[in-house]
């Protein structure tokens, strides 16, 4: 085995593969700090560069791209509070607090320092793991993908503390809007009222870059400052240094999320999202003093980056020993192990399995340089933290918009992303906890498909009880509500447990949310009624059924809450005065205005000219820029969304009516 791990780093080690691994290594970096991009996109992108190139060197240039993504997306989940892929989901939570408090340096040197430490000991992992790992891999069905689905929501619905039930409302409406277009299991459209954009679902990225990153843009423009609130004492490289510290003061918490992401990523189909997850729930529930998570704790950034960096290793196993990918990401390059004439299967870990140490060398070479890379240059990119808002929001605005134009080109996209902008910006303030809500709907159709094709295999509920691996997930599952309950009520539990999420305490924007959720849940129930197929209306049904009671208790205790309010204001009128004051409405509703103008003037002209008058508006109106810096500003961002995403990623723009 030696012997042959050698000869897989002489491989990755040999030229030109060394050079194609730079190359990838660099291109990853800013492909993943680019919201709604991604390494999915960016395999698109490099695949067809690899038909003439032979096979090690192909390899070196797509992993070296692909591994790093989930190092570098940590730049927008930290400076702006934006995904820049599914899989730093969770090291918003920790990591934009951290950059508001003006101590972005120490978060991205943690991050960096535990991105090359997970991706190496993932890989490490992986290759001391592959001799054992198949009859592991084996052991799971389908019943065990759906108690794993089942773990990771109640892991991420338990840290929603003293707002429980919201985080649990708030996951039941996830798993409903994952049932939107065709099921799973017969084919037939459920809730899609006649829109055809709905038949295929609604898309993950519109809906993550609009709950997490539009509030976040709302409240720079409420409030007209810079993300940085307070400046920090130190210096980049201090804060940099600091971050390393924390990285190996915390190795413990480092190491078994490495552990957590790797063999994780083992189990095809479960994705970064949910290690992501699982890993932030893991570092929340381990810690003695949780007060401090979602407010800027360290430990909040080092978990989930740890994790969903040595995911990248265990997803490699799925890949290329059964031909089952576990996402987009390793589809394709599964797809680029058939137009190399191999095989994936046992051959992979038998007579090439030199190769696959060279994809494994390539995985550690790669975020190794990523991490060095990436800490040089994080001593200026920390610098954007205090730039005025009026000058980022414009900017950022039209990466999120055009990072959601990547899901399916449809204008459709921007709505949803609008719309979940709203609903986004509306939990926040209220005091929903929003992290069940993503990863519902990272699980929802995972859930469904595994629980029908068990119901079919098993007929009955036997399996919940004879199968040693669901037994087992079935103890942390209790063990997780059981912890949770306890939290919550125990009189020394932070309100801001949520990790920063549930924290407001505004009954009257709150109060609204419950209402619409009640209607919206009750409306299920009854379209769900008339389904004919029992396995259409099956999965939304039991989550109508249970999220009902839910649902109409918060609105019950919202109720009680908004009338005190309003009792204590002195009246309803005074009381909506506070609150919508408090949430910063009024400037938040002209914001979304602003964007709506923005997408009627795109039918009429399309993206490009759009985009570019929304931008220059903006700097005029609201950022009361000189006409110079506007014009500049405006040239550079159409200069943008023509370059990058109209010739480089060759994105279809809307056809616009004047223009064609």
């Amino acid at each position: 085995m030696i012997e042959v791990m050698l000869s897989g780093l002489g491989l990755a080690l040999s030229w030109p593969a060394l050079g194609y691994l730079m190359l990838g290594v660099f291109l990853g970096m800013w492909i993943g700090a680019v919201p709604g991009l991604g390494g999915a996109v960016g395999l698109a992108l490099m695949l067809p560069f690899t038909f003439g190139m032979d096979t090690v060197p192909a390899f070196a240039l797509l992993l070296g791209m692909y591994a790093v993504t989930s190092t570098s997306d940590s730049v927008a989940s930290i400076m702006l509070g934006i995904p820049g892929t599914v899989a730093s989901q969770a090291t918003i939570l920790d990591g934009y607090p951290l950059a508001k408090k003006g101590q972005a340096a120490r978060a991205f040197g943690a991050t960096y320092t535990v991105s090359a430490f997970g991706g190496v000991l993932g890989a490490l992992l992986l290759a001391a793991s592959l001799p054992v790992i198949l009859p592991v891999i084996f052991a799971f069905g389908v019943p065990e993908f759906f108690m794993l689905a089942v773990l990771g929501l109640t892991m991420v619905g338990a840290l929603s503390g003293r707002s429980l039930l919201k985080g649990l409302a708030a996951g039941l409406l996830g798993l409903l809007i994952t049932t939107i277009g065709y099921a799973e299991a017969t084919g037939i459209p459920r809730f899609y009222f006649g829109i055809n954009y709905l038949l295929d679902g609604l898309p993950i990225i519109p809906i993550v870059l609009g709950l997490f990153g539009l509030p976040e843009l709302m409240e720079l423009v409420a409030k007209n400052t810079s993300i940085a609130r307070s400046k920090s004492d130190e210096s980049p490289t201090e804060g940099l240094l600091q971050g390393v510290k924390d990285a190996f003061n915390y190795r413990w918490l480092s190491l078994r999320c490495a552990f957590l992401g790797t063999y994780i990523g083992m189990l095809p189909g479960l994705g970064a999202a949910i290690v992501d997850w699982i890993a932030y729930g893991h570092a929340v529930q381990s810690a003695k003093d949780k007060s401090q998570f979602g407010q800027g704790d360290i430990r909040g950034v080092i978990a989930p980056e740890t994790a969903n960096n040595a995911h990248k290793a265990g997803a490699l196993i799925p890949t290329v020993a059964f031909g089952i990918p576990g996402s987009i990401g390793t589809a394709i390059l599964l797809g680029a192990l058939v137009i190399k004439g191999l095989r994936p299967g046992p051959d992979m870990l038998t007579i090439n399995l030199d190769l696959t140490f060279s994809m494994v060398w390539a995985i550690v070479l790669a975020n190794l340089a990523a991490a060095a890379l990436l800490m040089f240059f994080s001593r200026h990119i920390h610098k954007i933290a205090f730039v005025p808002g009026h000058l980022i929001v414009p900017g950022v605005m039209v990466v999120l918009l055009m990072g959601t134009w990547v899901a399916t080109n449809s204008m459709g996209d921007w709505w949803t992303c609008l719309a979940f902008g709203v609903l986004g910006y509306w939990m926040k303030q209220g005091g929903w906890p929003r992290p069940p809500l993503i990863l519902a709907l990272v699980l929802g159709g995972l859930m469904e498909n595994n629980y029908q094709l068990t119901r079919q295999i098993y007929g009955s509920y036997e399996w919940l009880f004879n199968r040693p691996l669901v037994v087992v997930i079935e103890i942390l599952i209790i063990l997780t509500v059981i912890l949770a309950v306890r939290g919550m009520l125990s009189p020394k539990s932070d309100q801001s447990s949520e990790a920063g999420e549930g924290a407001a305490h505004n009954p009257l924007m709150s109060f609204p949310l419950a209402l619409g959720l009640c209607v919206m849940f009750f409306i299920a129930y009854q379209v769900t009624l008339g389904f004919q197929e029992v396995a259409t209306a099956q999965f939304p049904y039991v989550i109508v059924i249970i999220a009902l009671p839910i649902s109409a208790w918060i609105l019950l205790k919202d109720g009680l809450a908004a009338r005190s309010a309003i009792s204590s204001s002195g009246g309803l009128q005074l009381a909506w005065f506070n609150a919508s004051t408090k949430a910063e409405l009024r400037r938040s509703c002209e914001f979304i205005g602003f964007i709506l103008m923005a997408i009627a003037l795109t039918y009429l002209v399309g993206q490009l000219l759009a985009l570019t008058v929304f931008v220059a508006g903006y700097l005029r109106i609201w950022g009361n820029c000189k006409w110079t810096t506007t014009a500049l500003y405006s040239a550079v961002v159409l200069l943008v969304i023509w370059g990058f995403y109209g010739q480089l990623m060759r994105l279809l723009f809307y056809p616009s009516v004047l223009f064609g």
